[in-house]
């Protein structure tokens, strides 16, 4: 019998991801890009435009549902299936609303390249490979490419190098930004009982680095809140470590949402795009997908 080759990160991307995020890290893979959230609406141009349209104050529950399960069809499908085409067809019809900087959308995505691979550093009951992160690497750059964002490197350093001069250039503090950030703090603090939520909501800033608290104006959190959430999620890893491995995919898409407790269809994700030509009405079509 002929050996079996091993996996290479950037043809065998679509599938390394997907194990990485609905097998091997499901729920660290979702609070990572929880946080990569967080860093995109630090950025002035970023936190204005999502201000600007109201969408992720009015409706955030909504926004963070059609986000992740965008995201989601992507990884769970890969970028190259019909699903996955869809869904990035779908992302590609809301931004074309917007003038948006190539450089706004190139650190959106290295904000979901590398904040899951810092969290795993920090708390995830293994550490990836060096073949798992870079499949994660190829996976978002395949993604990028058929966004149609300009200018992604090649190379996973440069990448992150670029990340960071893009941080430190403009990252600063604007109402805009902290708006939409309390916002999404708020929403994350309204999935735990009333009594526990002035505790999560300083249990985010205990994840939130200096800059990103900076930018939101955000005092850090009391030094034994920030010792406590970081030895919980250690523990945590240590813990799963002993446990049974996961064996069948966490699929995000599956999961019961509020907003659509009959299904969704992917092009109804997201705000309703208007139609010049139907009088005003949404060009999104209401149903389910099969």
């Amino acid at each position: 019998m002929a050996p079996t080759s091993a996996p290479d990160p950037r043809q065998d991307c679509q599938a390394i991801a997907r194990h990485l995020a609905t097998v091997a890290f499901p729920w660290d893979t979702t609070r990572a890009l929880e946080l990569a959230l967080f860093r995109t609406f630090a950025a002035p141009r970023i936190g204005g435009l999502l201000h600007g349209s109201g969408e992720f104050e009015a409706r955030t529950q909504k926004r963070y549902d059609d986000t992740d399960l965008l995201v989601s069809e992507i990884i769970e499908h890969g970028f190259d299936s019909p699903r996955g085409s869809r869904a990035i067809a779908r992302i590609n019809a809301l931004h074309a609303r917007f003038r948006i900087a190539n450089d706004d959308f190139l650190y959106v995505l290295s904000s979901f390249v590398f904040e899951p691979i810092r969290w795993n550093v920090r708390f995830g009951w293994r550490r990836m490979s060096d073949l798992e992160r870079l499949a994660w690497f190829w996976f978002w750059r395949g993604v990028g490419e058929r966004m149609l964002i300009r200018d992604i490197p090649e190379d996973y350093g440069q990448f992150e190098r670029d990340s960071r001069r893009y941080e430190a250039d403009n990252f600063r503090c604007t109402p805009a930004s902290r708006c939409v950030a309390l916002a999404t703090r708020e929403m994350f603090a309204g999935w735990f009982p009333a009594p526990l939520r002035p505790l999560v909501r300083r249990g985010i800033h205990a994840l939130l680095d200096p800059p990103l608290l900076a930018a939101f104006d955000l005092r850090p959190a009391p030094r034994w809140l920030a010792w406590l959430a970081e030895s919980a999620l250690r523990a945590r890893a240590r813990v799963l470590r002993w446990l049974p491995q996961r064996r069948r995919p966490k699929l995000r898409t599956q999961l019961p949402r509020a907003d659509y407790p009959d299904g969704y269809r992917i092009e109804s994700l997201g705000p309703a795009l208007r139609c010049p030509f139907s009088g005003g009405g949404s060009a999104s079509e209401s149903g389910r997908d099969a």
